[in-house]
């Protein structure tokens, strides 16, 4: 193995996704983009056609897989994701992906409005942002997705003001256990 070099990030990337001092710029991204996924959720939780059936989901994906005639467009502009989308529909995942898709959108919305492991929940947020794009819906979804990643690449300063200042101390990272999972000395008599 050779020599590795290591590269520092640029003075303004420390401070904006590693210091606290700009934590309140991902506090009101967080809260932004929270509120967008609990407003996207709301008319869901209540409608059968999410949240039991899946019919919502099923209009939406024989929408998107539709090929027009040229000059025309297809929503899905990925052949391998229209497959995918066929094959959803194929198997009947709807019900399965309603629930998935309504519920998922509350505990993204919770979790970063309360800064409750930020990083994941944006990352699963913009995971659905993706999909929703993948699938021929523009519409808020690549906002939402760039403020996603940005909180992504923040996710050890965007929960400052929020739960995520406990959690991840006490809980750390995979790769860093925090104080619950280090393992208790024990005590000489």
């Amino acid at each position: 193995m050779g020599n590795r070099e290591y590269f520092e990030d640029p003075p303004v990337v420390k401070e904006l996704f590693q210091s606290t001092r700009f934590a309140w710029i991902w506090l009101l991204l967080r809260l932004w983009l929270g509120y967008k996924w609990l407003d996207a959720a709301a008319h869901k939780l209540g409608n059968p056609d999410w949240v039991q059936t899946g019919a919502a989901v099923r209009a939406f994906w024989e929408r998107a897989v539709q090929v027009p005639s040229p000059p025309a467009r297809p929503p899905v502009a990925f052949d391998w994701y229209r497959d995918f989308l066929l094959w959803l529909l194929s198997v009947g995942a709807e019900g399965f992906f309603g629930k998935l898709i309504t519920y998922g959108q509350v505990l993204v919305g919770v979790a970063l409005i309360f800064g409750a492991f930020v990083g994941l929940a944006a990352f699963f947020g913009a995971f659905m942002n993706w999909n929703f794009m993948m699938a021929g819906t523009a519409s808020t979804n690549p906002m939402m997705f760039l403020v996603s990643l940005l909180l992504v690449l923040a996710w050890k300063v965007a929960g400052y003001y929020g739960l995520d200042r406990w959690l991840l101390p006490a809980l750390g990272t995979p790769w860093r256990p925090g104080r619950v999972f280090q393992a208790r000395q024990p005590t000489r008599a």
